[in-house]
């Protein structure tokens, strides 16, 4: 007779009233479980590449937009490069900061229970 693998796992309890919140999967990350994380990994680091190369693109078309605006007081055209700029740069701190962003979640993610 064969066990649901749920019923092996230790179940999760809420220490108030001892009730069952969840079962606990017991799935944690393992690095080189799978063949072909070298590649997955410098494809992610390219893409990563060309999204930074974009940015730098259109925060200097976003710049110039602003500039053109302000000089010849159309006021469109420099609200849209100082909302271009702004993008582009919190673009650029996400794009930039991705691992530190994805470890630190995956450390606050380990400490749940």
């Amino acid at each position: 007779m064969s066990v649901p693998p749920q019923l092996l796992t230790p179940p999760l309890f809420n220490s108030r009233d001892g009730q069952v919140l969840a079962f606990d999967p017991g799935v944690t990350p393992k690095e080189g479980g799978l063949p072909g994380l070298a590649v997955l990994k410098d494809v992610v680091n390219s893409i990563n590449l060309f999204g930074i190369i974009a940015v730098v693109a259109a925060l200097a078309v976003a710049g110039v937009m602003w500039a053109w605006g302000s000089h010849s007081g159309n006021h469109q055209a420099e609200a849209n490069g100082k909302k271009g700029v702004m993008i582009s740069a919190g673009a650029a701190l996400l794009l930039g900061g991705a691992n530190g962003i994805v470890s630190f979640f995956s450390a606050m993610g380990t400490r749940i229970s």
